[in-house]
């Protein structure tokens, strides 16, 4: 599906990723050292990498601040067990487009992997549909079979976001840093708030409604 270069040097979290994404999948390439990973992306192409905080040659910080000097705009999936709220603020803005801690469940860093390939794929779509439900990204404009639907600037957020991964369960952790920016739970009851509020604008009546709970794992979305 990708070709992925993977950038860590403990051998048991590189086995770990790299073999969940080739599970997957993606054709995997596996480096060590952050110099030589530079010069990696630098001569092949790469459709995404996954990259450590603390590398040997180069760490990742100057690494992707290294990458995105250059223009090579390919998404970066930090991983690191540098957890405070700083260390992750400081991963995003040396140019890193998300990032996960240490300890990580294989199947969400998956799914972090999956959501940012497919931004980097859609980026060009203007009008997003999923059964009867269509969101025009130019004119903000929500219809449901044909009829306009008013929604406040987070719920369109949120609406785009569950039609691009439609089908997939999603956690909050995912919704929260995807749709709010938040690499934290805020503590408010923000994702029931909003998603209540869509299912009040989307479900038809009668029907099952188009954003499932799934307990214990977040919510899908199914929209017929």
């Amino acid at each position: 599906m990708a070709r992925i270069l993977v950038i860590e040097d403990d051998h048991d979290t590189a086995g770990e990723i790299t073999g969940t994404l080739r599970s997957h999948g993606h054709e995997v390439v596996h480096i060590t050292d952050g110099q030589r990973a530079l010069e990696h992306l630098l001569c092949e192409p790469f459709d995404l990498a996954t990259l450590d905080r603390m590398l040997p040659g180069l760490d990742g910080l100057a690494l992707v601040a290294s990458l995105r000097e250059r223009r090579l705009m390919l998404p970066v999936l930090m991983i690191s067990a540098l957890s405070d709220v700083d260390e992750r603020i400081a991963g995003l803005r040396a140019g890193g487009d998300d990032y996960l801690v240490k300890p990580f469940v294989p199947d969400e860093m998956a799914m972090r992997v999956e959501v940012l390939l497919r931004r980097r794929q859609e980026s060009t779509d203007t009008v997003l549909h999923s059964g009867g439900i269509a969101l025009d990204l130019i004119r903000r404009q929500a219809t449901v079979d044909g009829m306009p639907v008013r929604l406040l600037h987070m719920e369109f957020r949120l609406l785009e976001f569950f039609l691009r991964h439609a089908g997939d369960t999603l956690s909050r952790r995912i919704i929260f840093e995807q749709v709010w920016g938040y690499y934290f739970d805020p503590g408010a009851n923000l994702i029931n708030v909003h998603i209540a509020r869509l299912r009040k604008k989307l479900d038809r009546p009668g029907a099952a409604s188009v954003i499932t709970t799934v307990k214990g794992e977040g919510y899908r979305f199914d929209a017929v």
